[in-house]
């Protein structure tokens, strides 16, 4: 753990000191995971890895909870229903197939993966090949997100290589999975106003970012909030995140998300 992260922790812990009496925050908690078990030899990749161990003791602690708790996401575009908590993975890792589902499929916990589609079409470790991705769609349990075509952030990208970014992600899905795709994870978490109205027009009815918060029935559905959960994240940590005793980091996010307006 370096300097900043633990100050971040240590942060925290007073956060979740000043909250100890309070009820945990009201709203739509989206969980953002990326790999579950695999590891690469880079070690900022590696920071968002947890090991099968640790991300089976998360959902054992989600299913301990009320059986309302955990929500597909696509009701929240069905059923505006903002509140519950969402778990969603990033990228299109293998392990998401071979390792993270049949831990959810225990314990009946649905979840979205958000995939990109040049890591697909290469099919290449660590990352889901085309058959893998339409074996882990046709989970019922599973539902299939755009996570952009190259990973770029698209708020680096000009409007020609943004509309690509999110017209050609989409219809590849389409085909691929045989399903009409209308969520998005943006890339790096970076979005503006121009990026989202960019996703509308694509025919995306919802937009996750990477900032933390919880969402609540005024926030915008293509610019949701997500939770991260590290490779480093204990039951307690995970426990103080489910509470809302990290949002604070939100605003230590606010200063990035101006290099993305």
């Amino acid at each position: 753990m370096n300097w900043r992260q633990m100050i971040t922790c240590g942060i925290s812990e007073i956060s979740a000191i000043a909250r100890r009496y309070s009820k945990p925050r009201k709203g739509l908690r989206i969980l953002l995971y990326h790999a579950i078990g695999t590891q690469t030899n880079d070690a900022h990749e590696n920071l968002f890895c947890l090991s099968s161990r640790l991300f089976e003791k998360h959902m054992t602690e989600l299913s301990c909870r009320d059986t309302s708790v955990t929500i597909p996401l696509n009701d929240v575009i069905s059923m505006r229903k903002m509140e519950g908590v969402v778990i969603t993975f990033d990228d299109g890792y293998r392990d998401n197939l071979s390792v993270a589902a049949p831990i959810l499929d225990k314990y009946k916990i649905p979840f979205t993966v958000f995939a990109t589609t040049s890591y697909i079409r290469g099919g290449s470790f660590p990352f889901l090949n085309e058959t893998e991705l339409r074996a882990l769609s046709a989970n019922s349990l599973v539902s299939i997100g755009s996570h952009g075509v190259t990973h770029r952030p698209l708020t680096e990208c000009d409007d020609r290589e943004l509309q690509n970014e999110l017209e050609s992600s989409k219809h590849y899905l389409e085909d691929l999975t045989g399903k009409e795709i209308t969520m998005i994870s943006y890339p790096h978490g970076c979005s503006n106003k121009r990026v989202r109205d960019a996703a509308e027009n694509a025919g995306f009815r919802l937009g996750a970012s990477s900032y933390c918060d919880i969402n609540n029935s005024s926030s915008d559905l293509l610019m949701l909030f997500r939770t991260c959960i590290l490779s480093e994240d204990s039951i307690r940590i995970f426990r103080q995140k489910l509470h809302g005793d990290w949002d604070w980091y939100r605003w230590r996010q606010y200063l990035s998300m101006q290099r993305c307006s």
